[in-house]
């Protein structure tokens, strides 16, 4: 890591009802969650910032299909199916992030999201100087990739971890298509193994 850099770990909606169980399970999603707790640990070791998003929609959001959206009802705040997974292990001072809380919020993107007392993840980000981000959770053709995309348009530096992802594939291949659209917005495509190097 060069020395104007200045890294944090963005954790993407490893929630309940996206994971095994849940209301809109993504295949093999808990996986990602040891691979995701050994960045955490290693982040918060070194003195970096952890954020965690999560969906947190109202009952009425858009969102869903009962509201003509695209979606079985998940995630709804305060329900057990929107609580991160109980096995994601986030270090104190882990700072939660939450989207989709309004009516017209699809919330895919973390940057659409708020920090309660905080404002946006952008604002928050700024005001701690992060300059590049890691970013690892579910899934990977939705929520990771629009909060990848967003952020090398804010003009931060990105790697996806990818063991530390995984796709809905509503059709076949749409993971494998969110790389190659990351990888196109100039986003940096590696194993955890690899991320770790970037923060040494």
């Amino acid at each position: 890591m060069h020395e104007d850099q200045s890294p944090a770990l963005l954790i993407v909606d490893v929630q309940n009802d996206f994971c095994a169980g849940g209301a809109l399970e993504v295949a093999h999603g808990n996986e990602v969650i040891p691979v995701l707790n050994r960045l955490a640990a290693h982040m918060s070791a070194l003195g970096f910032p952890v954020y965690a998003s999560r969906d947190w929609h109202p009952p009425t959001s858009r969102h869903f299909a009962v509201n003509g959206g695209a979606w079985p009802v998940h995630c709804v705040a305060g329900t057990e199916g929107a609580r991160l997974h109980p096995d994601l292990d986030l270090p104190p001072g882990t700072l939660i992030v939450s989207k989709g809380i309004r009516p017209d919020e699809e919330g895919y993107s973390d940057f659409e999201g708020e920090i309660a007392g905080r404002g946006s993840l952008l604002a928050d980000l700024r005001a701690r100087g992060v300059t590049d981000l890691i970013v690892g959770g579910l899934a990977t053709d939705y929520c990771v990739r629009a909060t990848a995309i967003d952020a090398r348009k804010e003009g931060f530096g990105v790697t996806v971890v990818t063991d530390g992802v995984r796709p809905v594939d509503v059709k076949p291949g749409d993971g494998d298509r969110a790389l190659d659209e990351m990888k196109a917005a100039g986003v940096r495509l590696a194993p955890a193994s690899e991320a770790f190097d970037a923060t040494e």
